[in-house]
């Protein structure tokens, strides 16, 4: 067997960030950004008021109280979006909303609470110090400053400060292109109903719908049953569309796995034994001819256990970071965190474990617990409706205790999530 940093050092190797496309920010939400951006405004891009209240000189105002008030005449209006800098002498103030440029004259805003809100004159009941309530402008962000660097994921906030510093476009890495074959003579569509020795394929809608969920443009979802033909067919139609193709079942030892009978010769997919529970059985490779054109690049292609638990974990190991690699993301591996067992499990001796959990954050600090009742199974797939992460055992542990402290990786979708 090999081990789990083994397959995937090979994975990332494979994995070359994929040309950039340049598209508006709306179109960006999600994806990975392919250059670091500096900003071309000045954030804010003026002096404005943080306050609705009133501009006025500070040193007219240092002597305001509620029993010797100043009064002060009130010589312009200004709303935020307003291009006027009017002049304000000794003795006068302009009305301000929250956003408006503050008048070059004026350096405080006296909020309109501490006044009587008057149009012609203001009647003013305490103090402003010099720039209070006041943004001035670059104090976030001068232009030419750092912004947003190269392989950060555009999220809403991301997206917001793009268009606050003047972006209505930005170049971001394609989206992997990605086809799911699923594969086993026993699949029948979800709903469908069964018949003895059937079983409903959800590995198509798991692994497409995470595919989709980190970044991947869907080309297709295909269902075959264990004749090698009918695979081959269902391969030669997609190698040249895709940049990835996942698929599951078919990899293991057994007399029917088509995967394995007709991708091992030539060893463009190799499959191996990782060190690993679930997911011991991988493929993984990349098509060359006569799959597609000589001397072009073809997909890369992973070769995924069967069984539903299994076939998570495999994309979540493997795929994911392989999808995030693809689209020049700044990070490809979750970070993990320390959690308290909050029952005890059996582990698998000499195979790192991989345990669907959930993840619980309380006062007295994280937990985890199995997410199925019955621990650690690779067909335990009703177990992962409440899974919000999972569990990484080392091999070296022989069974965990309650209380032990144990590594767990929390799932967020890289659609929410910025790397």
């Amino acid at each position: 067997m090999i081990e789990v940093e083994t397959q995937l050092a090979r994975v990332l190797a494979e994995a070359c960030p994929l040309p950039s496309d340049t598209v508006p920010l709306a179109a960006a939400h999600g994806r990975v950004i392919a250059e670091t951006v500096v900003s071309r405004y000045a954030l804010p891009p003026w002096t404005n008021s943080a306050m609705d209240g009133y501009a006025v000189r500070s040193e007219d105002v240092a002597s305001a109280s509620e029993t010797a008030p100043v009064s002060l005449e009130v010589i312009a209006d200004l709303p935020a979006g307003t291009a006027a800098d009017p002049v304000i002498l000794p003795g006068q103030a302009a009305r301000i909303m929250t956003g408006a440029p503050v008048p070059a004259d004026a350096d405080a805003i006296v909020p309109v609470e501490a006044t009587d809100g008057g149009e012609l004159r203001v009647t003013i009941t305490a103090p402003a110090a010099p720039g209070v309530h006041i943004r001035s402008a670059g104090e976030d962000r001068q232009p030419g400053d750092a912004l947003v660097s190269a392989g950060s994921r555009a999220g809403a906030e991301v997206l917001s400060a793009l268009a606050s510093a003047g972006f209505g476009r930005i170049k971001v890495a394609r989206r992997p292109r990605v086809a799911v074959i699923a594969t086993g003579s026993e699949l029948v569509a979800p709903g469908e109903p069964l018949d003895r020795g059937q079983i409903p394929d959800s590995n198509s809608l798991l692994i497409s719908s995470l595919a989709v969920e980190h970044g991947a443009e869907l080309v297709d979802v295909v269902r075959v049953s264990d004749e090698v033909a009918e695979l081959e067919t269902a391969l030669r139609g997609l190698a040249s569309r895709c940049d990835v193709i996942v698929l599951t079942g078919g990899v293991s030892m057994g007399a029917y796995d088509p995967v394995k009978e007709l991708l091992s010769p030539g060893e463009q997919v190799r499959f191996e034994k990782v060190a690993m529970q679930p997911g011991k059985p991988q493929g993984f490779g990349r098509l060359a001819a006569p799959w597609v054109d000589e001397g072009e690049l073809g997909p890369l292609v992973f070769g995924l256990p069967g069984n539903p638990v299994s076939a998570w974990v495999s994309f979540l190991v493997f795929v994911r970071p392989c999808l995030r690699a693809l689209q020049g993301a700044s990070t490809v591996e979750d970070p993990k965190l320390s959690a308290h067992a909050d029952v005890g499990w059996r582990t698998p001796p000499g195979r790192r474990q991989y345990l669907p959990a959930r993840i619980r954050t309380t006062d007295a600090g994280v937990t985890v617990s199995p997410a199925a009742a019955r621990g650690s199974g690779s067909h335990l797939v009703g177990s992962l409706a409440d899974a919000n992460g999972y569990a990484v055992v080392d091999a070296s542990i022989e069974r965990v205790q309650a209380g032990d402290v144990v590594q767990v990786v929390r799932l967020v979708s890289d659609v929410d999530a910025r790397l």
